[in-house]
């Protein structure tokens, strides 16, 4: 089984006409808590799978990082800063607000040794695998 992402429960193009009236009204009545997406790269060798989320200024406390029946899901939030006086921005592009992004994760890591790190603006989480065994047997032809 491979790591594969789970389908985030609030698409981008609702597939309803009521689903795309509240994406309406909740994107353009000025919600106060805005979602985005961070990059994520998966990789994996013989000893673990490795996933890095790409969420550049934000502090180790703002991750919630949880393992629950077979599906990681990292979550957290990137604040704003408090607007200095003087200071006009003209273009900002940086996302900021809630993000959570789900995986299913194949059953032979080893839950209880799930580590994770952030540094330099990637959360790094580690997945690793159980030994496999291998079995062998020699079977007398008749």
């Amino acid at each position: 089984m491979k790591l594969v992402r789970f389908n985030q429960a609030e698409p981008y193009f609702p597939s309803t006409f009521s689903g795309m009236l509240d994406k309406f009204f909740n994107e353009n009545m000025g919600s106060s808590l805005k979602h985005f997406s961070p990059a994520v790269d998966i990789s994996e060798d013989d000893k673990s799978y490795e996933i890095q989320v790409s969420v550049p200024g934000i502090d180790k406390k703002d991750f919630q990082v949880e393992l629950l029946d077979g599906k990681l899901t990292i979550s957290g939030e990137r604040k704003m800063e408090e607007k200095k006086e003087g200071k006009n921005y003209h273009s900002l592009e940086t996302n900021y607000g809630r993000f959570s992004r789900s995986f299913f994760v194949p059953e032979d890591i080893l839950a209880e040794e799930v580590s994770a790190t952030y540094e330099n603006g990637l959360l790094t989480v580690v997945l690793p695998k159980k030994e496999k065994k291998v079995v062998k047997a020699a079977i007398e032809v008749k």
